[in-house]
């Protein structure tokens, strides 16, 4: 039997530099004056938390199994998320990117993480959102 081939990375990263930006970008969400507080109504266990996340990433750009979850219900589920603070979250997210990482790295995960955070953003959005109304795709 044949092992499937694997994918290769969306872009070159290590393992060890997926875990320092999301250790990086966390340290940094629990000191802003909007996002703490919204992460911190939420996340008991930040190490756990981290743990996790970094997961979902190496999935998304490594192609690695182990994240287990759904980052749309877990933004719909958490009930004090809105669609506003997606471009805040963005952009910290960015910075922490570019302050982190080489350019491309930087580049090729922001990318990533705008589409990934426009989706999410739109979930959030359809909770409010009166049966039959068109969404908003802004």
């Amino acid at each position: 039997m044949t092992t499937p081939p694997t994918l290769p990375p969306r872009f070159e990263i290590t393992e060890a530099e997926i875990e320092q930006v999301v250790a990086a970008f966390y340290a940094r969400v629990r000191a802003h004056h909007l996002l703490g507080p919204i992460f911190g109504a939420k996340v008991e266990d930040w190490e756990s938390h981290e743990a996790k996340i970094a997961r979902f990433w190496k999935g998304a750009i490594l192609h690695q199994s182990g994240y287990e979850g759904s980052p749309m219900m877990a933004h719909r589920r958490a009930g004090n998320v809105e669609a506003g603070h997606f471009p805040i979250w963005l952009g910290l997210f960015d910075d922490t990117l570019r302050r982190e990482l080489d350019p491309l790295q930087a580049a090729g995960w922001s990318a990533l993480a705008h589409r990934i955070g426009q989706g999410l953003r739109q979930g959030v959005e359809d909770i409010g959102r009166a049966k039959g109304e068109v969404p908003r795709f802004t």
